[in-house]
């Protein structure tokens, strides 16, 4: 009896890591598919945050490639 509870628990954690590592990897593919299509259509994501002041042409070249590279 007692060794039955043991193996319950033990499949019961092998099941838990199992699904754990399996939703991340999902989260994980479904935000670089996500960051993907931005790049892919030219988009400034939400979360992306560039000021810079002046409107020579430097200056905008500045702001498309810091969107461009997330930086």
């Amino acid at each position: 009896m007692h060794g039955a509870t043991i193996d319950s628990v033990q499949q019961a954690e092998l099941s838990n890591n199992y699904k754990n590592t399996r939703l991340k990897l999902l989260k994980t593919n479904a935000a670089i598919w996500f960051n993907k299509m931005y790049e892919v259509k030219k988009l400034k994501a939400n979360y992306t945050n560039v000021k810079i002041n002046g409107q020579r042409p430097q200056d905008k070249r500045t702001t498309i490639n810091a969107i461009r590279f997330r930086i």
